[in-house]
């Protein structure tokens, strides 16, 4: 069973940056293609970023294409997404998910989730 924990989250105005992180516990994390999903009120959760097991492959939504930077340290058991230049479509509750295999962009084919934390942006 692997765990997963974030920090990171907070609020912060447009134009602005914050770090997300994701800690991973009780498997090999290496063997987990990561990724971060966000979801605001109404909607469904959406797919922003994804790396593979290695690190070596990275995906992005477009929205968050040149913005967003995700990132895994394999010693470290964890996986960060850096984001800048930030604005108030942003805003949402941020989750990261893990899953053997490659990365996808659907929500139903990760095994694992964080508890989300929310990530909101003022303009």
């Amino acid at each position: 069973q692997v765990r997963l924990v974030e920090s990171g989250g907070g609020l912060v105005q447009a134009g602005g940056s914050l770090r997300r992180s994701c800690a991973a516990s009780g498997g090999t994390f290496s063997d987990y293609a990561m990724g971060w999903f966000r979801q605001t009120p109404g909607k469904e959760r959406e797919f922003v970023a994804g790396i593979s097991s290695s690190g070596a492959g990275t995906y992005y939504a477009d929205s968050v294409k040149g913005r967003f930077t995700i990132s895994r340290d394999n010693a470290r058991n964890t996986v960060f997404l850096q984001m800048n230049s930030l604005n108030p479509e942003d805003t949402a509750v941020y989750y990261c998910a893990a899953r053997r295999g490659i990365v996808v962009v659907t929500t139903w084919n990760y095994n694992y989730w964080g508890q989300g934390t929310q990530v909101s942006v003022s303009s």
